[in-house]
């Protein structure tokens, strides 16, 4: 009787680290697609228009038809939150929601600053906007962060 009692904490601390494994897996799993989708809504139209020349949408929806376009662009809104949702501390949700972000914005600037030069990066409407998505995103996340925090309480 003695060691059935004993294993029922260790299974439950089991449990509880299989279940956080896969919390942390769903999280990095988001982190990715959301930093594919950013990557692929930050090449120019024109680009898209090159690459995908039998494609007439390339212009307008880039690699994706436009049946699914609405659900890519409500991706790039639920996922930071979501993900803001899945992490456990505040700050783990916003280096998590605008990680995607950075990356991207960071391939962006890359390939910007090798064809317009380096001070395309330090561009007033340039910084405005690159900060913008940041904001965005760091506000969807917290926005998803606080969520998990309400429903924690009920």
């Amino acid at each position: 009787m003695l060691s059935t009692s004993t294993r029922a904490p260790e299974k439950r601390a089991a449990q509880k680290i299989s279940k956080e494994k896969y919390i942390d897996t769903a999280i990095i799993a988001c982190v990715v697609l959301e930093t594919i989708i950013v990557t692929l809504a930050l090449i120019p139209a024109q680009l898209w228009t090159r690459l995908l020349p039998q494609s007439s949408g390339a212009a307008l929806n880039g690699p994706f038809p436009a049946s699914i376009a609405p659900l890519i662009t409500a991706l790039l809104y639920l996922l930071p939150a979501i993900i803001g949702f899945l992490c456990r501390n505040w700050q783990k949700a916003l280096l998590s929601a605008t990680l995607p972000a950075w990356i991207g914005l960071g391939l962006f600037l890359i390939a910007a600053t090798s064809k317009v030069g380096i001070f395309y990066l330090v561009s007033t409407d340039h910084v405005t906007e690159n900060v913008s998505v940041l904001e965005l995103f760091a506000a969807l996340g917290s926005m998803g962060w606080l969520a998990r925090q309400i429903f924690k309480l009920r």
